[in-house]
């Protein structure tokens, strides 16, 4: 791959010395083409975007070259006759030369027709799922899903294409899980943004799915990454063609749930590369159906009561988010790189619910009542990267430096009216205008060392500064206007720094062994100041090492199989969402706070994988155990003073201990068939900790899955088809379930000139307009049984072009960045949006 990287720099310096020195040299002016199709040889595909190299015949200094257009089809013009020397090259490929290859002015014209390319023992031993476009590649460390192959998730947005990524789960909310966790770190282009660390569900939505190239899974992350993020991490990989040239393309869809676009454009010269995307996504307004059943227990039996709601919400969402990148390489050895990524998205919920109350023994205060709940929400934001990387002598010797300032901003304004009620002073009207803002700044340098054909070394060091402000501003009615309301009013203040250490050991041992072994220690310093005019609250302090120790064994059993065992352990910090003291009121009637006492959570997970690789199709199997200690949930109980309503506060509840097995594969029956299936089932199995066992009422072993399965069909006159299906079961806490989820939807689409352009049309859930999530928690004192029907079904019809000249890639993008696998996914930063009824605004 390093060679790969190597030619091409050769190759655009050679490019940019044709100018002066022409192509062929002196001789004849008759000039020709040489001309021909790279095949994979096992799969017996096209190749596109390999690179064909052209040299004089036994020389070593290229003069020109091309990459293979969709088809594998490649043609070098203007060749004067003479005798040269092609180079093949494509990742994961060995370089095949071919020379020589003669041209001559009678015969100008050499055309070579099918050249077959073979995959190296090492790809084999990777596991890439071939065939029909590599939509799925299994790797030493990780799982790669290419979404730019999914024909069904165009027109959708980030959220719809992670549903089919491999051991991953979205639930209703946008919530984000790999086999089951929710402590999930997602990058963008292996950097965090700081507009998924300040509302994720909601920036994921506004990420159309025609922006993105493929989606990474890393289950069992070395020392190198972060310690955060107990699931693993998930790295979104956005579309940037770095070829040389102009090129670009346009995408976009039109559907009864929502609507997009996207648009790239690519230049890149000699050793100047520039890029701009720029991505939309809109739905139309969407009302949901809410109904619920509660019980609620009292010291005052008198006070036991029911109460039943039946509501409507409806809400609308918008968003972008768009990228400028720079890149130049000033010689073979340093290139410095630098890009910018704006996002801003929004969403305006109004929710009306009305509530009946039913008391066990007095029956004369039986009352109904109704909530009007009205929200404003924006968040927006950027991210500035700054990475350079210089290159020593000795291939694969490397040292690098990166910095990445994100900036985020969430407004959340909400309005709660209330009519009927018998006590007006029980829930009353209120206003909350909340302005967070979140900044961080991260510092970080890695070295790679080749220190021989055994032995890898890698190490490095980050420093993250995290600083969040939020202000929160409640009013309370009065007359027809509202005042400002200085006891519920506060500002919060919240720093938190991290340093952190790492090595790595590769070593590469005979007869297909490896070894990746590291060690990572890691420093976290958590200050927090929470304020308000009236309450005297106290700052609170967290201070702790953590020791993260990684070790990954693997055997290549045969080129095309691999048994890999692997240990890691990763912990969760609880951020400002689980920390802020501060009561949270957006919805009345189902409040939430943090607790500034939270310790981080700790897992350790062993993990045996194997993998085969027959023709075109690809198995991947895996057992793990994972122990977590200091398992962070809510924990909900009866809010104060026999208010009917809940709370609900975060705790460090216990230990869960989870044995798993995992399944995906791709099969091709006959040629222009493909399926794909994948599941991950697992354990839930608590220990509350002594001073919480009165709170857990979910004492046994549960069984969880989820699972994915689609098919592909290549029809004539490039017609392609695809129909896919989803299954999540309900998830589990300590005290009740979460709903479960299920998806189908089907796609056909025609592609045109060249495959340039490409017409098609989906549908997802045609067969009903809603799809109902259930809920059930139970408590010591406090029952409920709530239905969520959302308006699922949609039908779209999307298009894509792309135009441009290619001509060449570009060798110097630089693959270091800051890479901050870290925090506990749901934080939602400075500010706490989220509007009415969702758990976020504090």
């Amino acid at each position: 791959m390093k060679r790969f990287y190597i030619l091409i720099a050769l190759f655009c310096f050679a490019l940019s010395a044709q100018a002066q020195f022409g192509v062929g040299g002196g001789g004849p002016s008759t000039t020709g083409r040489i001309s021909g199709t790279i095949v994979d040889s096992l799969t017996k595909k096209p190749m596109d975007y390999a690179s064909v190299g052209l040299y004089r015949s036994g020389g070593k200094s290229p003069i020109t070259g091309v990459v293979t257009d969709e088809k594998g089809n490649f043609k070098l013009d203007n060749i004067k006759p003479g005798k040269y020397k092609l180079a093949i090259s494509f990742i994961g490929y060995p370089t095949k030369y071919i020379d020589p290859v003669e041209t001559t002015a009678s015969k100008p014209d050499a055309k070579l027709g099918q050249v077959l390319l073979a995959p190296s023992s090492h790809a084999l031993k990777e596991v890439q799922v071939v065939g029909q476009a590599a939509l799925i590649e299994n790797k030493i460390d990780k799982i790669v899903y290419n979404a730019e192959k999914d024909l069904t998730a165009a027109g959708g947005n980030a959220t719809d294409v992670l549903q089919k990524v491999p051991l991953v789960a979205v639930d209703l909310n946008g919530n984000v899980s790999i086999r089951g966790d929710q402590n999930v770190r997602v990058l963008i282009n292996g950097k965090p943004s700081g507009a998924t660390s300040a509302s994720l569900s909601d920036v994921l939505k506004t990420i159309p799915a025609d922006q993105i190239k493929s989606i990474e899974v890393v289950t069992s992350p070395s020392a190198k990454y972060d310690a955060e993020g107990s699931a693993g991490i998930l790295n979104i990989i956005t579309k940037q063609k770095n070829v040389s040239g102009f090129s670009g393309s346009i995408s976009g869809g039109v559907g009864t749930r929502q609507n997009n676009g996207n648009g790239n454009i690519n230049y890149n010269h000699n050793r100047l590369s520039l890029s701009a995307n720029v991505g939309g996504n809109s739905t139309w307004p969407q009302t949901s159906l809410t109904s619920s059943d509660q019980d609620f227990f009292f010291n005052d039996p008198a006070q036991h009561r029911s109460q039943t709601s039946t509501g409507t919400s409806r809400v609308k969402r918008h968003g972008i988010i768009g990228s400028v990148s720079a890149g130049y390489d000033f010689n073979a050895f340093n290139n410095l790189r630098t890009s910018v990524r704006l996002n801003q998205g929004g969403f305006d919920p109004n929710s009306n619910t009305d509530y009946t109350r039913t008391y066990f023994y007095d029956p004369t205060q039986n009352n109904t009542y109704h909530n009007n709940n009205i929200g404003h929400n924006t968040f927006g934001g950027f991210d500035w990267n700054i990475d350079y990387t210089h290159k020593f002598k000795k291939e694969g010797h490397e040292l690098s430096f990166s910095t990445q300032w994100s900036h985020s901003k969430i407004v959340t304004d909400y309005t709660s009216l209330f009519t009927g009620l018998q006590d007006p002073t029980e829930f009353p009207n209120l206003k909350n205008n909340i302005d967070g803002i979140n900044n961080e700044y991260t510092f970080q340098t890695d070295y790679t060392l080749p220190i021989n054909k055994v032995f890898k070394l890698e190490a490095g060091g980050k420093n993250i500064i995290r600083r969040i402000r939020s202000v929160s501003d409640y009013f309370n009615p009065s007359g027809a206007d509202f005042v400002y309301d200085p006891v519920n009013s506060n500002k919060y203040s919240y720093d938190q720094t991290v340093w952190a250490g790492y090595s790595v050991l590769t070593i590469t041992l005979p007869k297909g062994y490896s070894v990746l072994a590291g060690a990572r220690l890691e420093n976290t310093d958590i200050h927090g100041e929470p304020h308000n005019d009236v309450q005297s609250i106290q700052p609170f302090d967290q201070n702790y090492n953590t020791f993260i120790p990684s070790l990954t064994l693997q055997k290549a059993l045969t080129p095309t199989q691999t048994l890999k065992l692997a240990y890691s352990k990763r912990i969760t910090r609880p951020s400002l969402q689980f920390l802020n003291p501060f009561v949270n009121k957006s919805n009345p009637t189902a409040q939430s706070v943090g607790n500034p006492l939270l310790a981080p959570e700790v897992s350790q997970t062993v993990e045996l994988g194997y993998n085969t690789f027959i023709k075109s199709s690809v198995i991947n199997l895996s057992a793990y155990y994972k122990h977590t200690t200091g398992l962070i949930e809510g924990l909900l109980t009866n809010l104060p003073g026999g208010q009917e309503g809940t709370i609900t506060t975060y705790q460090n509840i216990g230990v869960n201990n989870s044995y798993g097995a995992s399944f995906f594969g791709a099969v091709t029956p006959i040629k222009i068939l493909t399926i794909r299936g994948s599941i991950n089932a697992y354990t839930y199995k608590p220990t509350a900790s002594n001073q919480l066992t009165n709170q857990q009422t979910q004492t046994s072993t549960y069984f969880q899955y989820n699972a994915f399965l689609s098919a592909q069909l290549t029809l004539p006159s490039n017609f392609i088809a695809e129909t896919f299906a989803v299954q999540n079961s309900a998830r589990r806490t300590i005290q009740g379930s979460n709903p479960s989820f299920s998806i189908f939807g089907v796609g056909v689409k025609k592609q045109f000139m060249q495959k340039k352009l490409a017409l098609g049309i989906n549908a997802i859930e045609p067969f009903s307009t809603y799809k109902n999530f259930n809920t059930d928690i139970k408590t010591p004192t406090f029952t409920q049984s709530s239905k969520f029907a959302f308006p699922f079904r949609s039908f779209g019809i999307t298009f894509s072009y792309s135009f441009g000249k290619l001509s060449f890639s570009n060798p110097q993008q630089s693959k270091k960045g800051i890479n901050n696998d870290d925090m506990k996914q749901g934080d939602q930063g400075g500010g706490q949006g989220g509007g009415p009824g969702t758990g976020g605004g504090r």
